[in-house]
């Protein structure tokens, strides 16, 4: 937040004292000092008081575990290639591929986890709204999916590398036992998407020629059933359907059978584990991607247990414990939740499901209290606007809010991480709480996150967060943030199972030798390649095994990485002139008024312009402050909303440099969010721009219209 410091400064400066007494002043000095202004003596005598209490409790800086100004190893050569400063082996070209010589497949990995737990609580969840989190141990749901990989077999399902088990279904404790019964018997689990729809499901299940998949419920069947492959011969349901769904099924050569049956006939028929070898197929991830068919990202044993125990080393005295607690919200079908999950199930953690209803995260939250939790930029952009409309309406709330940032962040600055000081609970409580009240960790990946954003959470949650960037491909991790640097606006430097170059991009002008370019991994973590497509997978892993993502990175001066832009979504005004629409989006995206930003360009177009879901609190603030009535859809129709919001993102725009015919010269202004549910967002939340620009088409054509 750029204007935090200068705010503090403000009120500094109308104060009776001079500007060196104030810089002495802790942050309880300075609290009380407000408070109290003049009062005499006997307040500055509490000041003292105050003081010496402060600075006899206050807590120490936390030793980064590298040094900030280098954090990772450049190899000789002049491929300038980038490798962690974390795993000592690293520099002779090594990767971390386990940290525990017995526990180098999921299989090993959970079954440690029942050891370092004691039998602890391992899955939890909620049987309705108001009700407590239940729990299951780890002895518990290890029986449960041995049982239910035997019932597999039972069924004719055969163990060994060329099974597919898909599933169908919202994070529950039935995904997990279904993993981990896969793993039993050395096959591979298939996630299919919520909202890939009939045709993306139907391709999958034919293209893996799955015989089984286990769903989540009768709607989930039914849309497996509309195109229903040859190869289909199960589906195992986790809630029960309704007869006309048995009698769609029977029609179409498939059986519906219950989730709890198969378990029962396994634990009765107790089939011997086939346990799978590190360099066999986990899982195949498919990427829905934005264009085309989805891609089969083949994703080994190894890859998940290299990637997730780079990230425990990495993360040093914060690694997650047996002690710790997550909430699971983000899809499983994404690899950041799958490899969070799994190394708290390495560790003996315990892992709760969020109800399946994204309005009631904040209530699950609350119930479950947890201490890490993986998020996504969106869940931070909620928080950070949830604050700034809550101060808005007040000028004493504005201030003890920028005095408190202020404070906290110059704490952060000296390495300094907590959530105990007097701003915590002045200011920053609300925030904290509605976030369960003890979160120690989160880790944020998937898309970019704007700094003013990442360092307002950093400082009102009280804990260390972190920032990665990486790729299914990639098996999540390719880079991650290091505890103590404070500094916002890059991914931190590679994790210890990859090492990182840049490749030149001329058509782009980007060019390695500058410390600019696409960036290439190689490592543990890579990927085998897209199943059954040789030709697509020699297109991102070069025959030296380097995976090009596609993404283009920036080395900064201390080791770390800084995504600037991405190579594909590029497209041509009819001046000859490139545009990036992403590059145009991460902008725009940081005005306070905007949730959701799509830029739109065309070849036979000499400018772009934009569809803008704006921040709903936000926007009905300003509107309330200007005196302008209406629904929210009323007020993304009103030409002095639109005019307030077209002015911020293009003051945003020159502030970063963009290009005269990098702004947009229209905007159009839609209530509802880009979703999973409608179709306009992956399931990783990624935009799939095809479907945004045929969705708002009519809305596109009049902008032209309007500007021809």
């Amino acid at each position: 937040m750029v204007v935090i410091c200068d705010a503090a400064e403000n009120w500094r400066l109308t104060t009776d004292q001079d500007s060196s007494t104030m810089s002495k002043l802790s942050e309880i000095d300075q609290y009380l000092w407000m408070v109290g202004g003049s009062a005499g003596a006997l307040a500055l005598t509490g000041v003292a008081a105050a003081s010496a209490f402060y600075l006899s409790t206050r807590p120490k800086p936390e030793k980064p575990l590298v040094t900030l100004h280098e954090q990772s190893l450049l190899e000789p050569g002049p491929e300038l290639i980038r490798v962690s400063k974390f795993y000592k082996d690293a520099k002779n070209g090594r990767y971390l591929r386990y940290l525990y010589d017995d526990t180098r497949t999921l299989y090993d990995t959970f079954r440690r986890g029942v050891k370092e737990s004691n039998n602890g609580n391992c899955l939890g969840w909620r049987e309705g709204p108001n009700k407590p989190y239940v729990w299951q141990t780890y002895n518990e749901t290890l029986l449960r999916a041995k049982n239910f990989g035997s019932g597999l077999i039972c069924q004719g399902i055969a163990p060994g590398q060329n099974t597919f088990v898909g599933i169908y279904a919202q994070n529950c404790p039935e995904w997990i036992m279904t993993e981990q019964a896969a793993y039993c018997y050395s096959m591979v689990i298939v996630p299919l998407y919520d909202t890939l729809g009939a045709n993306a499901c139907a391709f999958i299940v034919n293209q893996t020629e799955m015989s089984v998949v286990i769903c989540e419920d009768d709607k989930k069947a039914n849309l497996l059933l509309d195109q229903s492959p040859r190869c289909l011969r199960k589906l195992i349901t986790i809630r029960q359907v309704s007869p006309s769904t048995h009698q769609r099924a029977k029609s179409r050569g498939v059986e519906i059978l219950k989730f709890s049956d198969v378990e029962i006939q396994g634990a009765q028929k107790d089939h011997p584990c086939v346990p799978p070898q590190p360099e066999n197929l986990c899982t195949i991830c498919y990427t829905s991607g934005t264009t085309g068919t989805p891609k089969g990202v083949m994703l080994t044993h190894e890859n998940v247990v290299a990637s997730m125990c780079s990230v425990i080393m990495q993360l040093g005295e914060h690694r997650p414990t047996k002690h710790d607690i997550m909430i699971s919200f983000l899809p499983l079908a994404h690899m950041l939740e799958r490899c969070c999950e799994n190394a708290l199930y390495m560790v003996g953690g315990a892992v709760g499901f969020y109800s399946g209803d994204m309005r009631r995260l904040a209530d699950d939250l609350s119930a479950l209290k947890p201490t890490m939790m993986p998020a996504v930029p969106r869940l931070l952009n909620r928080l950070y606007d949830k604050a700034q409309s809550e101060i808005s309406s007040s000028k004493i709330k504005k201030l003890l809010f920028n005095m408190g940032l202020s404070a906290k962040e110059s704490e952060l600055k000296r390495g300094i991480v907590r959530s105990d000081s007097l701003w915590d609970k002045l200011v920053f409580r609300k925030a904290r709480e509605g976030m369960g009240g003890r979160l120690r960790i989160i880790v944020v990946g998937s898309a970019p996150l704007a700094g003013n954003v990442l360092t307002f959470a950093r400082c009102a949650l009280g804990c260390l967060i972190v920032e990665g960037y990486g790729q299914t491909e990639c098996t999540a991790p390719v880079t991650l943030t290091v505890q103590g640097d404070h500094v916002p606006e890059h991914v931190g430097p590679p994790v210890a199972c990859c090492k990182v170059k840049l490749v030149d991009v001329p058509e782009m002008e980007y060019y390695a030798a500058q410390g600019q370019g696409e960036i290439c991994v190689q490592g543990a973590n890579v990927f085998k390649g897209y199943f059954k497509e040789p030709d697509k997978t020699r297109q991102v892993i070069d025959q030296n095994g380097w995976h090009h993502t596609g993404d283009i990175g920036k080395w900064l001066p201390n080791g770390t990485l800084k995504i600037i832009d991405r190579r594909k979504h590029i497209f041509k005004l009819s001046q000859g002139e490139y545009i990036v629409p992403e590059k145009i989006e991460n902008i725009y995206i940081r005005s306070q008024y905007v949730e959701q930003v799509f830029v739109h360009g065309e070849s036979l177009k000499s400018c772009v312009v934009a569809v803008i879901v704006p921040d709903v609190d936000v926007v009905k603030c300003w509107a309330l402050e200007n005196g302008i009535k209406g629904t929210f859809s009323a007020l993304c129709e009103n030409e002095q909303v639109k005019k307030m919001i077209m002015d911020d993102i293009q003051q945003w725009g020159k502030r970063e440099g963009l290009k005269t015919f990098e702004q947009v010269k229209d905007i159009y202004l839609h209530p509802d969010p880009f979703s999973v549910q409608n179709g306009l967002l992956t399931p990783t939340l990624k935009a799939k721009r095809p479907e945004i620009k045929n969705y708002f088409k009519p809305q596109i054509e009049d902008m032209y219209k309007h500007l021809d």
